[in-house]
């Protein structure tokens, strides 16, 4: 006999009665409930088995802090290196402090202090002098303090380049595409020179990666503050304090920017005292200070 199929079920399926339907939704709720306990016990174990992981803090990264002016800027050791230098050059030959800003400047456009061996066509060195149009040879230009000196030689020729806006002076020396460049670096340039030229004391500090230190070298780095300043360091204080600045601290602040160059460990000056093993922190004063006026290298 055949069988016979409700009108009112699809043919070919049979719906699920309440009572099965009732059965696999708690057969459901056992599987999460389940699953659920199981990630929970996971997670206890795991926060109270896993030791917590020890983070060392990362070794202080190299660089030199400079404060002037109610600012605070950071430079790269090399750039701050070159930096002093730049503004060395400026005392001997008895440049106001705005020479000083009119090179700085000239020098974040140039070549962000970074003393380059290439650049547009023949250009050289940290103000990307060229020798075809007679800054120098190669290696003259190369030469951080010759640079300077030519450059401040060239600002000096320009008449009442005091009373001109940077821009403008910067570029009747370079005579670059873009002279209006210049004008985005002032007032960086104004808190740099403010603290290189020493006006403002010990306002650069540097610190420097850990690493072998070079061979302890005083002479060499008195020898080369010479050349940059055009005064030995013993010789300070000097009869006519030049305009730049303060002669005294502008040097002491070439001599930290320089330390690892010279393997220097500390540099005393005017009841102050830097040492490379603190750098992070910067001058500190001390007891047992330098002669009046005199500059300690160690």
């Amino acid at each position: 006999m055949p069988s016979v199929i409700a009108p009112h079920e699809p043919f070919g399926l049979r719906v699920p009665s309440k009572r099965r339907r009732i059965s696999a939704f708690f057969k459901i709720l056992i599987v999460l409930t389940v699953v659920c306990g199981a990630l929970v016990a996971g997670g206890y174990y795991l926060m109270h088995s896993i030791r917590p992981i020890e983070l060392t803090p990362p070794e202080p990264v190299a660089a030199c802090t400079v404060t002037a002016r109610d600012d605070m800027d950071e430079l790269e050791p090399e750039q701050a290196a070159n930096a002093a230098t730049i503004g060395g050059v400026a005392f001997s030959r008895n440049l106001p402090e705005h020479a000083v800003v009119i090179a700085y400047a000239t020098v974040w456009q140039e070549t962000k202090f970074y003393n380059i061996a290439h650049g547009d066509r023949d250009s050289l060195g940290l103000f990307q002098q060229r020798p075809s149009m007679e800054w120098g040879d190669p290696e003259q230009i190369i030469d951080p303090v010759y640079a300077s000196g030519e450059f401040y030689d060239a600002l000096a020729e320009i008449p009442d380049y005091q009373d001109m806006p940077v821009y403008e002076a910067a570029q009747a020396v370079q005579r670059s595409a873009d002279g209006f460049a210049y004008d985005q670096h002032e007032e960086r340039s104004r808190t740099m020179a403010a603290a290189f030229s020493g006006s403002e004391g010990p306002a650069v500090s540097c610190r420097f990666e850990a690493e072998e230190a070079a061979e302890t070298d005083v002479a060499a780095a008195e020898q080369e503050m010479e050349r940059v300043f055009g005064v030995a360091p013993g010789s300070l204080p000097v009869a006519s304090p030049p305009q730049t600045g303060d002669l005294g601290w502008a040097m002491a602040i070439w001599a930290v920017t320089h330390a690892q160059e010279y393997g220097l460990s500390s540099v005393t000056y005017d009841g102050m005292r830097w040492r490379a093993a603190e750098g992070q922190e910067g001058w500190v004063k001390v007891s047992d200070a330098s002669p009046e006026g005199q500059i300690v290298l160690g």
